[in-house]
């Protein structure tokens, strides 16, 4: 059976604006920038039938969507689709301290050290685990041929590595913003992505 599949990240936070690190344990709303964005996301692809809409268990993905939401669409909230945990760094402004720390992790992960973490954090193996699970999960519903996805910056890149047989360490190949669409198609041969980085929702904003 065909699948597809939309995955868009949510929309823009107060938190993303200000450069405080938001991971899995930060819990931020969207902002007015946010709302507009998801409400042109939706605009955009209301008409697709979506069966179903997954989420995280994170406010900032239900808001971005609650336009599908208010339509009716069952929704379905995935742990697997939380964003990576950044440990200690999380709630803290992305000062010259914290960037340097990011960028030493980053350039590790790029080097192929997807084990590491930040302190008391998770790796991105570990979260490939955790999305493993929920790819699953989405797969084995029979009743579903389009699904819609909102997740998270670092954890939509993850996920598209291992979707599409990708290093897990190019994951910062995949260009991200607040709501950017990346569309695939999954059959018995695995995944392939059919639309890459839309953002043409966002042309007007």
């Amino acid at each position: 059976m065909k699948k597809t599949f939309y995955f868009i990240r949510h929309g823009q936070t107060d938190l993303n604006l200000r450069g405080i690190v938001q991971g899995r344990g930060v819990n931020s709303p969207l902002n007015e920038t946010g709302k507009l964005q998801a409400n042109a996301f939706y605009q955009a692809f209301k008409e697709v039938p979506f069966d179903k809409v997954y989420i995280s268990t994170l406010l900032r993905t239900k808001q971005t969507v609650e336009g599908f939401i208010a339509d009716g669409i069952p929704t379905e909230e995935l742990e697997g689709l939380d964003e990576i945990s950044w440990g200690v760094y999380e709630g803290m402004e992305q000062d010259e301290v914290i960037m340097t720390g990011f960028e030493k992790v980053v350039s590790a992960w790029r080097s192929g050290e997807l084990d590491l973490r930040i302190d008391q954090g998770e790796s991105p193996n570990e979260l490939v685990t955790r999305q493993k699970v929920a790819i699953a999960h989405m797969l084995n519903q029979q009743d579903e041929e389009t699904v819609l996805v909102c997740m998270h910056g670092r954890a939509l890149r993850i996920m598209l590595c291992h979707l599409t047989n990708v290093p897990v360490s190019l994951m910062d190949d995949f260009p991200h913003t607040n709501t950017a669409l990346y569309v695939l198609e999954h059959d018995h041969s695995g995944f392939k992505i059919i639309d890459h980085y839309n953002v043409k929702h966002l042309e007007n904003l």
